[in-house]
């Protein structure tokens, strides 16, 4: 892995109205690594992930992408830059095809590329295929999560942000979903991951941040918060995973 960094968020704050979501949060990235974000609900976890990617605006605090300084950049052009998210609740549009959701998240590519990008995603997720002129909204949610991810591939993203890919998911499924983080890893990829299965989280990152009331509370490799006794009391049930 790199030790270069793909993308530095640095003292970042969010306020909404009155309220401050998050409260000096610094992380970074590492090119072609894979990072997770861990935490109970309400922490700023899906905030984070939405002021990096553009859908919230930043108080103060930066966002530097591959060199560029994209703090409060609008969406579209964040996307443009190489960053997509696979976000919370996988947000598909439901009353389109299969088809229709990944071509929409091909935007901004030649359709000779679109072309070239859903072949791929259809080899990667066979059930797509299957399924293609169905309407997204008739998916399970495992196929439905699939879906969500594939559509954020299709843009050729350098950094993909992930936020609660297991939620609501059978265990069998979130299996599949974890295998496919460290294969898009492999094939150039940096992930951030916003998840509550830290056991699985930290099985598949290299390294981690637990955040706590808006803050980053406890930053290390996965391997040294794996067996870190507050980590193991809070997240994993008390034994090391």
């Amino acid at each position: 892995m790199s030790t270069s960094n793909l993308i530095e968020i640095k003292d970042l704050h969010v306020r909404m109205g009155e309220q401050t979501i998050l409260n000096g949060v610094s992380l970074h990235v590492p090119s072609g690594g894979i990072v997770t974000v861990l935490g109970s609900n309400g922490v700023g976890k899906t905030t984070l992930m939405r002021a990096v990617s553009g859908v919230y605006r930043s108080t103060s605090g930066s966002i530097l992408f591959d060199g560029a300084d994209i703090t409060n950049w609008p969406s579209h052009r964040i996307v443009a830059a190489g960053l997509a998210q696979a976000p919370e609740g996988r947000q598909i549009f439901s009353s389109m095809t299969i088809a229709e959701n990944l071509r929409i998240g091909g935007v901004g590519l030649t359709p000779q590329e679109v072309a070239e990008e859903e072949e791929k995603q259809l080899q990667r997720f066979s059930i797509l295929r299957d399924r293609y002129r169905q309407k997204a909204g008739t998916l399970s949610g495992g196929e439905q999560q699939m879906l969500c991810i594939a559509r954020a591939l299709m843009c050729r993203p350098k950094l993909l942000l992930m936020d609660e890919p297991s939620l609501g998911l059978a265990p069998k499924i979130v299996r599949q979903i974890f295998d496919l983080i460290s294969l898009i890893r492999s094939e150039g990829h940096s992930v951030l991951l916003v998840e509550q299965n830290a056991r699985a989280a930290l099985r598949v990152a290299d390294y981690a941040y637990v955040m706590d009331g808006g803050r980053i509370a406890i930053e290390g490799s996965s391997a040294d918060l794996a067996n870190d006794a507050r980590v193991r009391a809070a997240y994993l049930g008390g034994h090391a995973a």
